[in-house]
């Protein structure tokens, strides 16, 4: 099958298109034909090398991290699926690659497709759902009334994340250039922070959930807009001793994560903050309910381009440069949904 394929880490490293061997499946997986995939930052941090100690990946092998598709086959042991569906995923770490024309997922990681999305709008949703979900549903159980800065609110996460924090009560502010004023307040955002122009931790303060994407100054600089038990929500580090565990990593990992999140533990336990990294997983149970939002309009994909499959590693390429607002998808004109 045709497939994009990562020959070695290296910052900027291009993806070749080329030929994979076709996936097998285990009892509980499920064969999709790909029709379209969401590219992700996350697949830029794993070619540059940044996750070589934490995911296992030996070169050659296929990135991508979101998909929409029509299941073609399915293990022995496969129940909620059948031949034929229209699903979404985002495979679990380990068995990545939907850079490809086919990918072999475990059943537990799928959910049936929204109906009211195309495939290209479906793709763009699972890593930055989930991601948003596992955030601001389980870590800072976030509920009315809150008050939440969501950091970079233009880019893929961002989109969503604003409109699922409105969903649940909120009252959301957010980081973003002029260009993207608009589009954000379209989402839900109830107060603009111009990052060129404003000083955000000088603007807010008495915040309940802060959720950071950036660097590390603005993680730090987030500190001062959260009140005492405030919650400090990082997707982009540094990882901390209790993700460590979580990952069932060594001994030796586990005190090189517990040192490079000393510093801002240390901050955040000062003023009585809670700090946590979040590293998200797959679930098909998370995607089923996001699905209900979708269907029912409480939230909507946010789209910066669609691509032809040929154009993977340009668009990614353009990706990391960050001037995407919203997603970037890929489109496949697979021939596996004759398969």
């Amino acid at each position: 099958m045709k497939a994009f394929i990562l020959d070695r880490y290296k910052k900027k490293q291009p993806l070749r298109l080329g030929e994979m061997p076709e996936p097998t499946i285990r009892d509980g997986d499920v064969l999709v034909a790909i029709e379209a995939a969401g590219l992700n930052l996350l697949d830029a941090k794993i070619r540059n090398g940044e996750f070589k100690a934490l995911l296992k990946y030996r070169p050659p092998f296929v990135l991508g991290h979101d998909l929409a598709g029509t299941v073609i086959r399915i293990g022995r042991n496969v129940r909620r699926f059948k031949v034929g569906d229209a699903v979404y995923a985002r495979p679990r770490d380990g068995r990545i690659g939907t850079f490809a024309e086919r990918i072999a997922v475990d059943e537990a990681d799928l959910a049936l497709k929204p109906t009211n999305l195309s495939m290209a709008e479906a793709a763009s949703i699972p890593l930055v759902g989930l991601t948003a979900w596992q955030a601001l549903v389980e870590m800072a159980e976030l509920k009315p009334g809150d008050k939440v800065l969501i950091h970079a609110g233009s880019g893929g996460v961002g989109t969503f994340a604003i409109q699922l924090a409105k969903h649940l009560g909120a009252t959301v502010a957010t980081t973003t250039s002029a260009a993207n004023a608009d589009l954000v307040r379209s989402l839900g955002a109830d107060i603009v922070i111009d990052y060129r122009r404003q000083d955000f931790e000088k603007i807010l303060s008495g915040y309940d959930v802060v959720i950071n994407s950036l660097d590390g100054e603005t993680l730090r600089k987030s500190l001062n807009v959260l009140k005492p038990g405030g919650k400090l929500i990082s997707i982009s580090g540094p990882p901390d001793p209790a993700f460590a565990k979580a990952q069932g990593l060594n001994w030796v990992l586990t005190q090189i994560m517990r040192l490079l999140s000393l510093g801002i533990r240390r901050k955040a336990k000062a003023r009585g903050i809670d700090y946590a990294f979040l590293f998200m997983r797959a679930s098909g149970a998370q995607l089923a309910e996001i699905a209900t939002l979708l269907e029912a309009g409480t939230i909507r994909p946010v789209i910066d381009r669609v691509v032809p499959f040929e154009a993977t590693d340009r668009a990614l390429t353009e990706l990391e440069a960050g001037r995407s607002k919203g997603k970037v998808v890929v489109e496949l004109h697979s021939e596996g949904a004759a398969a």
